[in-house]
């Protein structure tokens, strides 16, 4: 499951503001959650009572994951707004101005392919297999009974793009998963924002650092005090 928020973005003059719309799995955060405090508590215990190169051995290990859990659960999200599509993945930040979106595919995997024909993939947005069959069982039970009346709200429980010009509309035909809602819904801001003049631009990836410098110096110093036996 993927949960939105609202972030506000640089103030532009020239047009009307846009908020950005914030896409996250809430599952990853809570299971980032629970093994931060088990790698602190861990951790920590070792750097209290341990002897000899215990602590030294639990500090590097900290250092190496830390980083790393945060990365893969806490870090990634992908946020949409009428002139972009920024994605946050684990060890990259990709910026795609809806101009440059080629398009938006699911798979077994959610990604975004852009112009050039280089894909990444949406690391906040995972397919749930068990949402869509859900969703085939939601299908089923509509078509068996084409009288009764769909629940509104315009996507993700009633949740649209603030901002963009109202709530996003309910996909037509079928009932979908929760994951494909949003990629439907991310799929129609492409189709009505890729002309826009202030939604071109060129395509910038940046590297994490911040998360890959601390793992590298943790597997660094882990790998030294190995080695010193």
């Amino acid at each position: 499951m993927t949960t939105p928020d609202h972030q506000s973005p640089t103030p532009d003059a020239s047009r009307p503001e846009s908020k950005d719309r914030i896409y996250r799995s809430p599952a990853g955060m809570a299971g980032g959650a629970l093994l931060l405090a088990l790698v602190g508590w861990l951790g920590i215990d070792a750097l209290v009572s341990g002897e000899d190169r215990t602590p030294w051995l639990a500090l590097a290990g900290m250092i190496l994951m830390v980083p790393l859990v945060v990365a893969f659960t806490l870090r990634p999200a992908v946020y949409a707004n009428a002139d972009r599509l920024s994605i946050r993945n684990p060890l990259r930040s990709i910026v795609l101005p809806w101009g440059q979106v080629a398009g938006l595919r699911s798979g077994y995997s959610n990604e975004v392919v852009d112009e050039s024909g280089r894909k990444f993939q949406l690391w906040a947005v995972p397919v749930s297999l068990r949402g869509r069959k859900k969703a085939a069982q939601r299908q089923a039970r509509q078509a068996a009974d084409p009288a009764g009346k769909r629940r509104g709200g315009g996507g993700l429980g009633g949740f649209g793009f603030g901002g963009l010009g109202g709530p996003a509309s309910e996909p037509s035909g079928p009932a979908l998963a929760e994951t494909d809602r949003i990629m439907h819904e991310l799929r129609e801001l492409r189709e009505a924002r890729r002309e826009a003049e202030s939604a071109q631009g060129e395509v910038t990836v940046r590297w994490a650092y911040e998360i890959v410098g601390p793992a590298i110096a943790g597997a660094v110093l882990l790998v030294v005090l190995l080695a010193m036996g």
